[in-house]
């Protein structure tokens, strides 16, 4: 078991690899430094963290982005209810927060929503209307995207299909890459699992026309589609990217 930071920053280190090192600092935009290591990897090491050391743990400023990614998954193994505490000693802070804070980039983003989608489970009503909801409004580009991809990796259900719309229109005066990039990858899940509602809402969605246009072609891409519906959806294309 690992019992020290320093122990884990050495099991982090000692699976370094060069070339996935290159890889990711050419696909993750980010100023944090990378060492090399595979998510499943990284998992691998936050299994080994003792329990009784793991607060100790999530208290240390993280440095590298497989630091970041390995305190949201420690985070999102703690229950929900100690996960979404305020906590005086980071500042009134809870665990979920003080995460969304630091994330800058889409991996340690997306990588930290999946996890916490399976945490709150449960609790969609509560985290939407106490956390989502301020997340979609937050300044911050990667607050407004953590609340997105929690809606795509949580809420993707009828009962909130309408909700997803609405909330992804009132974003669409935002310019920020990674809000209007997570919009248009919300929408496509969407029309994945509900095509007609899809449809429909595209047809009278007011997204401006790069995000409604990375939406078509996130749809386009897709296996799951119909090839029919796929050649009606390109023709509503609104001119090109």
């Amino acid at each position: 078991m690992i019992e020290s930071y320093s122990e884990f920053r050495e099991n982090l280190a000692r699976l370094a690899d060069d070339d996935y090192h290159e890889f990711s600092k050419k696909g993750i935009p980010t100023e944090r430094p990378f060492i090399g290591v595979r998510i499943p990897q990284i998992r691998e090491i936050v299994k080994e963290i003792a329990p009784e050391f793991q607060e100790a743990f999530l208290k240390v400023e993280p440095v590298a982005i497989e630091e970041v990614l390995a305190r949201g998954m420690m985070i999102c193994e703690l229950p929900y209810g100690e996960m979404m505490a305020k906590r005086s000693e980071i500042k009134g802070k809870s665990w979920l927060d003080s995460q969304i804070d630091i994330i800058d980039n889409w991996c340690t983003c997306d990588v930290f929503c999946s996890g916490v989608a399976k945490r709150i489970k449960g609790h969609l009503a509560e985290v939407l209307d106490q956390k989502i909801e301020d997340l979609l409004n937050d300044s911050r580009e990667f607050a407004v995207r953590v609340g997105l991809v929690l809606l795509k990796c949580a809420y993707m259900d009828f009962d909130y299909l309408n909700l997803i719309f609405d909330r992804v229109e009132n974003l669409r005066e935002r310019e920020e890459y990674y809000i209007k990039m997570a919009s248009a990858w919300l929408v496509a899940e969407c029309f994945i699992k509900y095509p007609e509602e899809t449809f429909a809402y595209l047809k009278v969605s007011k997204l401006p026309k790069w995000t409604y246009n990375k939406t078509i072609s996130k749809i386009c891409d897709s296996y799951r589609v119909a090839m029919e519906d796929k050649a009606v959806l390109r023709k509503m294309r609104k001119g090109d990217l």
